[in-house]
């Protein structure tokens, strides 16, 4: 069966790679994954050309995520959430579902270097990939969740638009959930949201994640060290063959438990392979390669 993942540029995907080792462990000879160029104005044609000559599925990468999400005839809970889409899968029928595997692969990737669940967690950001992955978060039951950016007013809309499009149960997101600005850390003052006062005691985190675009432009963040609680994990969505600039903050801040997103790359792109295949592929010899490679 056929998979590619589509984007514009592309030639820089590992994902190819990646998919390649998970299919080896299976043994699926007939399992083939490359690289689709698609042209800025014209991700709706490749996509369909792509299906209609029997293509199982695709992963989409920038800039065609949004667009995928209209194309797509159905969508996830999640997909509908982070209102993107980076995977496409064919079923039976014919019909293209649009799924986003983002949160799940930050969250598997996450479990790996510990708990979740009664955790405080500090989401750094609010474009779309905080918004791609606060769901799951949630679905993992912090004790509380904060989701923090430059701007309080964009935390919070982002935070409505996903639980406002979120079409299932909310008792499955048993966590509480606050938005707050950056200057709201850095001051540490009790902060009234969702109807009570988030203390300054409370503005100290088990989990601190980055999904801001800071770490690509070699800037800090104008967050306080404070925020990293004792025993803290710092984890950026970004990764390279380098420390991070938002690590070596973390690192600055006495953090030792500092990760980057490679394991992200690679856990949503097990999930996709799950979703095509019905098969959970090992992440780690593959996390491995890949770090050895950078």
């Amino acid at each position: 069966m056929r998979y590619v993942v589509i984007g514009n540029p592309i030639a820089h995907s590992k994902s190819p790679q990646i998919h390649a080792a998970f299919a080896a462990q299976f043994g699926l000879a007939d399992f083939s994954y490359e690289r689709l160029l698609a042209p800025l104005d014209g991700f709706a044609a490749t996509a369909r050309a792509l299906f209609d000559a029997g293509a199982g599925g695709a992963n989409v990468t920038v800039p065609f995520k949004e667009e995928a999400f209209r194309f797509a005839a159905g969508l996830s809970d999640r997909a509908a959430a982070a209102g993107a889409v980076n995977t496409l899968i064919r079923h039976d029928d014919g019909r293209i579902e649009g799924d986003n595997t983002d949160g799940a692969g930050l969250v598997a990737d996450l479990l790996r270097h510990g708990e979740l669940a009664g955790k405080r967690v500090l989401l750094l950001g609010a474009g779309g990939a905080a918004r791609g992955v606060l769901l799951p978060l949630l679905e993992s039951k912090p004790a509380y969740m904060v989701i923090a950016n430059r701007t309080a007013e964009k935390a919070k809309m982002v935070l409505d638009n996903v639980l406002e499009s979120w079409k299932v149960d909310r008792a499955r997101v048993p966590s509480e959930y606050f938005a707050l600005g950056f200057n709201d850390l850095v001051d540490g003052v009790p902060v009234g949201v969702e109807g009570r006062d988030l203390k300054a005691d409370e503005l100290s985190f088990d989990v601190v994640i980055n999904a801001t675009s800071a770490s690509l432009a070699g800037e800090a963040l104008p967050i306080p060290a404070s925020v990293f609680a004792p025993g803290a994990l710092a984890y950026d969505m970004m990764y390279g063959r380098d420390e991070t600039p938002f690590l070596a903050q973390a690192r600055a801040a006495g953090v030792l438990a500092r990760v980057d997103g490679l394991g992200m790359l690679v856990g949503q792109a097990a999930e996709a392979f799950a979703l095509w295949t019905g098969r959970r592929p090992d992440v780690e010899p593959v996390l491995v390669q890949l770090r050895n490679a950078l």
